[in-house]
């Protein structure tokens, strides 16, 4: 029994000691985000920082609109690909899909999760880009580096995220509320779509915020196929800059203001993250109140 108290304390030590490590280092990150971007974005000023909508850094400029917008309007694309497509394969797993095909199915998931961010933009580069080109340039032009290529390629890159909390929180529901459909006379598609799923949307939401993070803060994949042009884009089929192309890119060469307004535009990037997160747990306290 002693020697039994002795490993849970031990043990609780350790948990202990790994949730303030993980505490410490968002707080250190914070720090070095804000202590070396807000001066950046005093310096420019906020409403030119924010609202400008030129980024010349050799002449002193730093307008970041064109980037908030690229990030937006590719996040967005990327949700209206990715989330259909991603709930309905994870409601197809949970509860329609044959025994024989889920393992394989699921496997493929599974590697489509681990395959690297330069390979997904290998392949927007040699088929997406392409595809688009091809199919719009006649009607819309352009060389199929736009909006429109980076959503769809994103929208494949979220799906693994989306299908797997989802399926994960589908499964969860009790099994009786699938059965007391069927008991008042419901198909099985209507339970599963009218019972199982709603009780199931705060994981979906879930999988759907983790989704968003992973299209907003995705960087390499989406350099190669956006076009990169730091510019207000007026169409999808138009290039764009996003917040994480504009910091890669240019970090490199960087220095004095320049590089101390590519952090502040990490620290933009980083408010858009803690208001997705912060608008998901108020939604949840509301759906549990």
């Amino acid at each position: 029994m002693k020697r039994k108290n002795i490993a849970e304390k031990v043990m609780h030590i350790v948990f202990l000691v790994s949730a303030c490590v993980s505490v410490l280092c968002v707080v250190l990150i914070c720090v070095f985000l804000f202590a070396n971007g807000i001066p950046a974005i005093g310096k420019i000023g906020v409403a030119d920082f924010l609202l400008g909508k030129t980024w010349q850094p050799s002449n002193g400029i730093y307008g970041i609109l064109p980037m908030i917008l690229g990030s937006i309007y590719v996040t967005a694309g990327a949700i209206i690909v990715g989330v259909p497509i991603g709930l309905l394969m994870a409601i197809f797993m949970a509860k329609f899909c044959p025994k024989q095909i889920y393992r394989p199915l699921k496997s493929c998931i599974e590697l489509l999760a681990g395959i690297p961010s330069v390979i997904y933009g290998f392949f927007g580069l040699m088929v997406i880009v392409p595809f688009v080109r091809n199919t719009f340039r006649d009607q819309f032009g352009g060389n199929g580096l736009s909006i429109l290529t980076a959503s769809v390629l994103l929208g494949i890159m979220i799906l693994p995220t989306i299908i797997n909390v989802s399926e994960s929180s589908i499964r969860a529901v009790p099994e009786k509320y699938y059965q007391g459909a069927l008991a008042l006379g419901a198909t099985h598609e209507r339970s599963v779509f009218l019972t199982v799923v709603p009780a199931a949307k705060s994981g979906i939401m879930a999988g759907i915020i983790l989704g968003i993070g992973r299209a907003i803060g995705e960087t390499m994949a989406v350099i190669m196929v956006v076009g990169n042009q730091a510019r207000i884009p007026t169409g999808i089929f138009e290039g764009a800059r996003t917040l994480t192309a504009n910091i890669v890119m240019e970090m490199g060469y960087a220095t004095g203001l320049h590089r101390e307004a590519l952090i502040a535009t990490g620290v933009v990037l980083f408010v858009f993250i803690l208001i997705i997160n912060s608008l998901f747990s108020i939604l949840k306290r509301k759906e549990e109140a």
